[in-house]
């Protein structure tokens, strides 16, 4: 079973699932769903085009024989498509060999054998997902860092502590001007000015009246800090 660090990351993962066979299908959404953040499914590639669309997936898991859209153009699709930056794992039979040049030649982040194994499944989900999870992790970090730099003095710096440790699991804040100014007892024209160089660097976002999202995840870096 993963780590506890792996776990985090596998409950970031939108996974979209594609297969012909309602048996493999309905056993992966069993086995994967209650791991991932989302997992949706489609019976072939013109289904998996449509979800593609409209769901920001991070992870394609896709059969190679299928009707309507096999499993080689599906991926010659996301490939076409600059926006589509997802993994994509093949997920294939031993019968299907004829098939692995294809996806050697398009550049596939990684094999599934079947019958499925759900250790190993999880296993390749994490190896295929990892590097492009820790370099988005580190573009984020980057962005932090030099919009951070914008927030000189103690007071600013304890407003976005604040704000992290009050955030909710999706990294919204509740909260008002004044719960600030209670809890820190700094001045109500200072926390007005952090939120709007706080909203102008990107890294907050006001989605209504006192609420707010912190932009990316800087939650994660409130030890540096």
């Amino acid at each position: 079973m993963p780590s506890k660090k792996n776990e985090t990351l596998l409950k970031k993962l939108k996974i979209l699932y594609v297969e012909d066979e309602e048996d493999i299908l309905k056993f992966a959404k069993m086995a994967l769903e209650d791991y991932v953040k989302e997992f949706f499914t489609a019976r072939n590639g013109k289904e998996a085009l449509e979800i593609l669309k409209t769901q920001n997936i991070d992870l394609v898991i896709t059969d190679i024989l299928m009707p309507k859209l096999n499993g080689i153009n599906l991926i010659k699709e996301i490939k076409k498509n600059p926006l589509w930056d997802m993994a994509i794992i093949i997920a294939t039979a031993h019968t299907e060999t004829q098939y692995l040049l294809d996806c050697i030649e398009l550049r596939v982040d990684g094999y599934i054998l079947k019958p499925i194994d759900i250790e190993d499944i999880l296993k390749t989900i994490l190896k295929a997902t990892l590097p492009k999870f820790q370099a988005k992790q580190l573009h984020e970090k980057n962005v932090l860092l030099n919009a951070i730099s914008v927030f000189v003095g103690g007071k600013k710096i304890e407003i976005i502590k604040y704000l992290i440790e009050n955030s909710d699991k999706d990294n919204i804040f509740y909260g008002s001007y004044e719960d600030i100014v209670e809890q820190l007892k700094v001045s109500k024209p200072t926390v007005v000015k952090t939120f709007r160089q706080l909203i102008d660097t990107g890294l907050l976002v006001r989605l209504k009246n006192k609420i707010y999202k912190l932009q990316p995840d800087i939650s994660i870096y409130k030890d540096s800090l």
